[in-house]
């Protein structure tokens, strides 16, 4: 009879392998993780040093894309890529600088196809002067109505120069082929609340721009041009005395806007006083009218209006009125031409000065402020309609509580004097707008029909 196996032997055996199969996995398993790690670890620092390699172009990458649509914007707000130049180009630019009568000015007006600047173009050229508009058309507002400003222009004989007024080598060429007697500075980024969405625009056009044009009338031109130009009545800011006369302080500008008409005023004194150029800024208190801009509330207001929209009026913390000193564009055109009559010569040449120079600044208002609710009253009226208004208060936007013009100095100077009341003006304002976005609807529809 055999004998029975040794169990004890062969469970020995058996709790053996297991544990070589145990020590052999766990050193596996150990190596693996081992193996596992060092990969890891390998791939991370691949990783960093292709980020580190890398991600300066990226960052470059995003910088000139950032840059390249900040000037995308820029171009198309403040600039024009229009050639000029050429012997047809020039005789059109001399034909309609050529004054009609004896010793007429040679007047190149700057921002010729805004508000202001269509008006004086056209007040120039009726009483026989020379005169070449400059305009970049941008799109603070419908270039449609700059457009058919310029159109107006033209079928009066102004040529209105497609160019921005920071194109320094085309203020020369113009400078160049025309030596004009005066220069009509209008050009400018206008609006007190935009600012806050697009300050750049404001330093590009209303500092830069001003300083290429007086750089350009001081270091180029022979000889030199007298210069007109647009500040505002905004410089006076937080200034609380009245009425706004100019020996009032203007440090305390409210908004952005105001900023830069305050820095305009600096930089004018520096190039009269370093180059001799003979300047005078005019103070436009809120002007309105035929042709107006539609970013201004009277003009949003008829649109408004007629459209049954909601308007948004404004009062003081204190309840008391938002009040305006509105001034009529035929007696702003006064005042400016008025200031070009009197302007006196530059005294410097080729960048320098040979003499003291004649330095002024005036304001150009009404002298009698109305509360803006009035002339919503008035249009509600003119417009046979109700406007439907909601009243909030005054935020801290760059709007003052209100203006009003002491016009005592251009009145002794210029001989201006301001003759139109708001309700004559406004009459004539909504008689122009009927009739002109009604030719405008016309001529959508035909092209619609055509098309």
């Amino acid at each position: 009879m055999a004998s029975p196996p040794d169990t004890s032997k062969t469970a020995k055996l058996e709790r053996c392998n297991n544990y070589l199969r145990r020590v052999n996995s766990a050193k596996i398993i150990s190596a693996s993780s081992r193996l596992l790690f060092r990969a890891s670890i390998l791939a991370t620092v691949a990783l960093i040093l292709l980020f580190t390699l890398h991600y300066p172009p990226l960052l470059l990458l995003s910088h000139y894309s950032a840059a390249a649509a900040a000037r995308s914007s820029h171009r198309s707000l403040l600039s024009s890529d229009l050639t000029y130049g050429g012997a047809a180009w020039e005789r059109e630019v001399r034909s309609s600088a050529t004054p009609r009568r004896p010793s007429g000015l040679t007047v190149l007006v700057t921002g010729a196809a805004g508000f202001v600047g269509t008006h004086c173009s056209l007040a120039l050229k009726k009483r026989g002067d020379g005169v070449v508009g400059l305009d970049n058309f941008n799109s603070y507002y419908d270039p449609s109505l700059k457009r058919a400003r310029q159109s107006l222009l033209s079928r009066h004989g102004v040529l209105v120069v497609d160019g921005d007024i920071n194109d320094t080598p085309l203020l020369i060429k113009l400078l160049d082929v025309v030596p004009f007697s005066h220069v009509l500075h209008l050009a400018a980024q206008a609006g007190v609340r935009y600012a806050m969405r697009n300050p750049q625009s404001y330093v590009t056009s209303n500092v830069a721009g001003l300083v290429s044009l007086l750089e350009v009338a001081a270091k180029h031109a022979d000889p030199q041009p007298a210069i007109v130009w647009a500040s505002s009545s905004s410089v006076y800011g937080l200034n609380t005395a009245t009425p706004f006369s100019e020996l009032h302080r203007t440090d305390r500008p409210a908004s952005l806007y105001a900023a830069t008409k305050k820095a305009g005023e600096a930089i004018a004194h520096t190039y009269n006083h370093i180059y001799g150029l003979s300047i005078t800024g005019l103070r436009f208190f809120t002007v309105y009218g035929p042709w107006g801009r539609p970013d201004m509330a009277y003009f949003s207001f008829t649109n408004y209006i007629l459209w049954g929209k909601p308007i948004t009026l404004f009062r003081m913390q204190d309840g008391t009125a938002v009040r305006r000193d509105f001034t009529y564009i035929d007696d702003v055109v006064k005042g400016c031409l008025g200031a070009l009559d009197t302007a006196e010569r530059s005294t410097g040449s080729g960048g320098k000065k040979r003499g003291p120079a004649q330095l002024r600044v005036y304001n150009l208002g009404n002298t009698s402020p109305v509360p803006v609710a009035k002339m919503v009253g008035i249009l509600e009226e003119l417009l046979g309609k109700k406007a439907k208004k909601h009243v909030v208060t005054l935020p801290q936007n760059g709007d003052v509580p209100y203006t009003h013009a002491n016009v005592s100095m251009a009145e002794r100077d210029l001989g201006y004097r301001a003759t139109t009341d708001l309700a004559t003006g406004l009459k004539k304002f909504v008689r122009w707008y009927v009739g002109y976005y009604d030719r405008k609807s016309k001529k959508e529809a035909e092209g619609v029909a055509s098309a």
